[in-house]
């Protein structure tokens, strides 16, 4: 069995960051370094770079994200970047989207020792979920899919006009030229990447930002919410 590496230390820029749940950080990064290796949902080897790669790489994202917003995690599996992006924006409201009971039980015991009284935590995959969650304002993901399957996911997820967020490394450019064709079927209309984190990540953090039009998920998905909302009204008047 491989030993878990030592946590390092909290970076200066994490105080930065974090604010006035710094300590919340620390304990999440603590968290994750123990139980989240002990548990496979992070690799030992990962320990080491805790702050630099997950939980600042993660947090930044909050520079993109706007103000009062709800939020959609998905497949958020250690909470990666849905409790960091907690941790520094208490002004969302944040759903951790995860279909791994083994996942979504660390992320309760995360969200209640952490008391992050703004968060929900969902089991679940994407695709069963529309229609049974509101639809939300953004969308976010990191190392899930590549972006035209992750697009098929998370897009039908979003209210009208909002955006998904997908953190990516070296192979976003390529990915969104890759993935053009399925965003545009998926109602997108507009597309860019964008870095965020200077001064705090080096290298910045990627992200790769789809934004929708009236049409979330396009012509394909649009039967398939007004049925879900149809189903969920028929419920509730039982």
């Amino acid at each position: 069995m491989t030993e878990a590496a030592e946590l390092p230390p909290a970076p200066e820029q994490a105080r930065e960051v974090f604010g006035d749940r710094f300590e919340d950080a620390v304990r999440y990064a603590e968290l994750l370094a123990e139980a989240g290796v002990q548990r496979g949902l992070i690799g030992p080897r990962e320990v080491p770079r805790l702050w630099e790669r997950h939980l600042l790489n993660c947090a930044v994202l909050s520079e993109v994200v706007p103000e009062g917003v709800t939020v959609c995690d998905v497949g958020s599996g250690a909470g990666l970047p849905g409790v960091p992006l907690a941790l520094v924006r208490e002004d969302l409201k944040i759903t951790l989207l995860e279909p791994l009971l083994r996942r979504t039980n660390f992320l309760t015991e995360v969200v209640e020792l952490l008391g992050l009284d703004h968060v929900t935590v969902v089991r679940g995959r994407a695709e069963e979920v529309m229609g049974k969650l509101p639809p939300v304002h953004v969308v976010t993901a990191r190392a899930v899919a590549p972006l035209d399957r992750l697009a098929t996911w998370g897009i039908p997820l979003l209210r009208p006009y909002g955006e998904m967020l997908a953190l990516k490394g070296d192979t976003a450019e390529e990915e969104l030229k890759s993935a053009a064709t399925a965003l545009s079927k998926l109602g997108a209309v507009e597309t860019s990447i964008v870095h965020v984190g200077e001064g705090v990540v080096d290298p910045m953090s990627t992200v790769v930002r789809v934004e929708v039009g009236e049409s979330p998920g396009g012509v394909r998905f649009a039967a398939k919410r007004a049925k879900a909302a149809r189903t969920g009204r028929a419920r509730r008047r039982r």
